[in-house]
């Protein structure tokens, strides 16, 4: 990517940056003689590598020929190589905003490996732009000659005029981090709220007014400026694991949530004051309020079988159904400047467009429907204290009937009337009532969650066992494998079950109610096994579908953020195994039961051996599905123990 705006920065007043004594500011492409001798990062011996070092500084500059202002963000970081064939850190992207209007520019970048006296430097040509969701847009490239002691460094700028979006800062990676800091020098009359999020401290936290130092990009006045400095030292590497929630919820970050900008022409931009605000600014978009107000429209669109049910529960159903089966997801969430008119002509649209005609056309059906916004899984969790607009990026409608509160997304062609996609599963959502003022409500998966098998196999003569293998899938297990096989295709699902593994051969893979969303999915297949043979004894695994969770997730030695599985679920396995006349029953594993702690989840298995017939029955519940750090422990035995009893605890036969 040419540089081909960096005469931007020529017309960028120079902006003096102040550190204090206590602040460390390296130099780039000068790693130090301490940096090049360390070979081990003592606090994490195992680490592949480790920041050495990383700052933003974040500035508003001043264009005086252009007569505006941009945010300025530069960035540099300098990581260790300790283990390279460890290292999965060689290629960077660098996010930043594209799209029509006022994308953001990335300049003044480079990157060089270090090692020792020589330098590889990535070349220009080996920088390459690449599109992300959205109008998304990164800078990737991939550091050469890469090896054991290797000091990989970068830099760059962006220049952006979303001043409203500053995105703060994370310390918290995934490799280990020395030394990071974060500085903004910013107008005075840019206000915003600095949060702090994760448990570790900051080390460094200075703010300072300087009167008079910001230049009007007029050039005919002056403004006070801000200079805050946050750094953190020794900061552990942060290491993902299933069954959590957005990672940014629980990393050390500073994030910078806009309160006011009033601009330097005496324009006022409030952010965030009350939610009374926030219900007045949505109720008046013109994308947003003015596009719930198409009752009549919808009326018309609805046909007469639906709106002449007579109970109000079967009525929303038709309603549901109708949206959802009008529109196709186009995969974008939260957007703007939407007609819900256009959509339905046009029968593609995003989250808000789909969700916001479901809440109309439950409207015209004379339904209590309103507008719920959240923000989805890997978004982050919302602040509860004050509104922030930018925490948002999903809408939901939610059904008030019977005194329930049901809420619904018409999005997903596989998701059953009151089943929301799983990635808006993400504890609590705000109901827009524009008469009455807008609430938290919590976000409760649907729970009748169950995956339940039936096996019945018997010996032959060769030595094998055949069967065959009955599955029920309901609630969001049903809509997971619906979507897999809708995305694959029925018969890429069906040869991907069919494959043969170790000593397992299953064909006839049936399924039923495939496409009847609002029943369970139904599975059955056919199955020979040909077990172990040790001498005149033979070793048979009993459990030789996979379960809903078949290994065990967790396997850090702590785990300092929550566990989060989205829905309770029931997972039930019944086996019965006919020896018939060929053989009999040497060893049983043992019946056991094991059980979290609060009555949050029991898992059992029972065996039992009678008249050359063996049953085994399996059972696990997971009651809660959200749970503590201090918690950690107790799951991972939980889960530890379970899949022993799924995959090392074999019945032992012996020949007649």
């Amino acid at each position: 990517m040419p540089l081909r705006n960096l005469v931007l920065l020529l017309f960028i007043l120079a902006i003096t940056i102040s550190y204090s004594q206590s602040t460390r500011f390296d130099t780039f492409g000068k790693p130090t003689q301490a940096e090049y001798k360390l070979n081990n990062y003592k606090p994490k011996p195992d680490a592949a590598g480790v920041i050495l070092y990383e700052s933003g500084n974040y500035y508003v500059a001043s264009i005086v020929k252009k007569a505006t202002i941009r945010l300025v963000r530069e960035v540099h970081r300098k990581i260790k190589v300790l283990n390279a064939k460890k290292f999965d850190f060689a290629t960077v992207e660098i996010p930043y905003k594209g799209g029509r209007f006022s994308p953001e520019e990335i300049l003044d970048y480079k990157a060089v490996t270090h090692n020792g006296a020589l330098q590889n430097f990535v070349p220009e040509e080996a920088f390459f732009e690449i599109e992300q969701p959205g109008n998304g847009k990164a800078l990737k490239f991939t550091f050469p000659n890469i090896q054991d002691g290797s000091i990989l460094e970068y830099r760059y700028t962006i220049v952006s005029s979303y001043f409203y979006d500053i995105e703060g800062w994370e310390f918290q990676h995934k490799l280990p981090t020395v030394y990071s800091l974060f500085q903004t020098v910013l107008p005075a009359n840019f206000k915003y709220n600095h949060i702090l999020y994760g448990n570790k401290k900051l080390s460094i936290r200075n703010s300072s007014i300087k009167p008079k130092a910001f230049v009007l990009p007029s050039n005919t006045g002056h403004v006070d400026s801000e200079t805050n400095i946050f750094a953190m030292q020794n900061i552990p590497s942060f290491t993902e694991e299933e069954y959590m929630l957005s990672r940014q919820n629980y990393i050390s970050r500073i994030v910078y949530e806009p309160l006011e900008i009033e601009t330097f022409h005496g324009y006022e931009q409030v952010y965030t004051r009350s939610w009374d605000d926030v219900d007045d600014r949505f109720k008046n978009r013109r994308d947003f309020g003015e596009q719930l107000k198409k009752k009549s429209y919808f009326r018309r669109k609805l046909p007469n079988s639906i709106l002449d049910i007579e109970d109000e529960l079967e009525r929303a159903k038709a309603v549901y159904r109708f949206i959802q089966n009008n529109y196709i997801w186009n995969g974008r969430y939260f957007n703007y400047g939407i007609k819900v008119k256009d959509v339905f002509d046009e029968k593609l649209g995003s989250v808000t467009a789909i969700n916001l005609s479901l809440v109309n056309a439950l409207k015209a059906a004379k339904l209590d429907a309103k507008s719920v916004i959240l923000s989805t899984r890997n978004n982050g969790l919302p602040t509860e204290h004050y509104p922030v607009l930018s925490n948002f990026n999903y809408v939901l409608a939610v059904l008030l009937i019977d005194n329930e509160e049901i809420l619904l997304d018409a999005t997903d062609k596989q998701a059953p009337f009151a089943i929301i996609p799983f990635r808006a599963l993400n504890v609590q959502a705000r109901v827009l009532d524009f008469k009455k003022g807008s609430y938290w409500m919590d976000i409760k998966p649907f729970e009748q969650n169950i995956q339940y098998m039936n096996a019945k196999i018997a010996a032959e003569a060769q030595g094998q066992f055949s069967g065959k293998v009955n599955q029920m899938n309901s609630g969001y297990i049903a809509l997971n494998k619906r979507n897999i096989i809708e995305e694959k295709t029925l018969q890429q699902y069906k040869k991907a079950h069919e494959k043969t593994k170790a000593g397992i051969e299953i064909n006839d893979y049936q399924l039923e109610d495939l496409n009847t969303i609002e029943k369970p999915l139904k599975e059955s297949y056919n199955i020979t096994i040909t077990p172990e043979v040790v001498g005149d004894k033979v070793i048979l695994y009993p459990f030789f579908n996979k379960t809903y969770i078949a290994e065990n997730p967790f396997k850090l030695k702590e785990r300092s953020y929550p566990m989060d599985f989205g829905f309770p679920f029931t997972n039930t396995y019944l086996v019965s195994i006919d020896l018939g006349n060929a053989y009999k029953v040497e060893q049983l594993p043992k019946s056991r039961s094991i059980k979290l702690p609060n009555n949050d989840g029991e898992c059992t298995v029972a065996y039992t051996a009678k008249d050359n017939q063996i049953n085994i029955r399996f059972n696990m519940k997971l009651a809660s599905y959200h749970f503590q750090p201090d918690a950690y422990q107790s799951l991972k035995k939980f889960f530890g123990s379970m899949v022993s009893m799924l995959k090392e605890e074999p019945i032992t036969l012996k020949k007649l």
